[in-house]
């Protein structure tokens, strides 16, 4: 018999207060799980809006311990009521530090782990290394609903070492929480291709399914201007094909189911993970 599962992919916009973006994002939790979806990807940092456009010492009393946060702690009821798994991000404060994270939440309603971000982007509308110190965690992967899944948020989308962990570590499926729009400095620069390009590779090289969820639409802070995202989540499959997409403007869902047996076989006739060659590449590196 075939192991099936069933995922989704969360768009929105995220300009409101806390309150009223969690409750955004639990209808739509709600909605895909009545679609059959098992695991449900909300956006990166959905509680607000993309707070790191600018480096303000008011926005580090968003963060809060794991266990407090109001999207973990809603997430969490939310789950064990529809019976599905959530990985939830969050701005963590641990002690004195700062963490991007997310917490794996499972259909019980209980936190699995959490996972820390390791790449963090500083440039122009993405300062976020003034907020988070980069992850300590390692990378992570949770066993749910039968197959075991791999994390990463945003930034670490563009690194094929992060999907490549993960899959050795025996991830079948790769989710990404991801805020990415618009370049400030660059008014003609447009990376939403290079983005989904850049994790259909992952797809490809790692004969996985990939599932991105991005927040969407424009978002004001401290009236510096508007700053839009370009939603544009999407679904692919383990030979790197679009199943299901949205546009830049759209808020909803993306729900598809896998055959992971299908995607298995495929993985193993490939052979990428037969023919690698760890010992060379450290010698390799030694060279250069």
């Amino acid at each position: 018999m075939n192991r099936s599962i069933s995922v989704a992919a969360l768009q929105l916009p995220l300009a409101g207060s806390e309150a009223a973006n969690i409750d955004a994002v639990s209808d739509l939790v709600s909605q895909a799980a009545g679609h059959g979806a098992q695991i449900i990807l909300p956006p990166e940092l959905f509680s607000g809006p993309y707070f790191c456009k600018t480096q303000e010492e008011a926005h580090f009393a968003l963060a809060r311990p794991t266990l407090e946060h109001p999207s973990v702690q809603a997430m969490a009821k939310l789950a064990k009521q529809l019976g599905v798994a959530i990985p939830t991000s969050f701005f963590e404060r641990d002690g004195a530090h700062f963490y991007n994270t997310v917490a794996m939440i499972d259909a019980e309603g209980e936190i699995l782990g959490t996972y820390r971000k390791s790449h963090i982007p500083d440039g122009p509308g993405y300062q976020e290394k003034y907020y988070f110190r980069p992850g300590n965690s390692g990378f992570k992967v949770w066993d749910v609903f039968g197959t075991r899944i791999g994390v990463g948020i945003c930034w670490d989308q563009w690194y094929p070492e992060c999907a490549r962990a993960m899959a050795l570590m025996g991830a079948e499926m790769l989710f990404y929480p991801t805020a990415i729009g618009a370049e400030p400095q660059d008014d003609t620069l447009d990376t939403r291709h290079m983005w989904r390009r850049a994790m259909v590779g992952h797809a490809v090289s790692n004969c996985m399914p990939v599932i991105a969820a991005n927040r969407v639409g424009s978002e004001d802070d401290h009236g510096l201007g508007p700053q839009k995202f370009y939603g544009t989540s999407f679904i692919v499959n383990e030979w790197g094909d679009v199943v299901s997409d949205l546009d830049d403007a759209e808020t909803g869902l993306l729900v598809a189911t896998f055959d992971l047996d299908q995607a298995r076989a495929h993985r193993a006739s490939m052979g990428f993970f037969r023919d690698r060659r760890p010992q060379l590449y450290g010698r390799l590196v030694e060279d250069i």
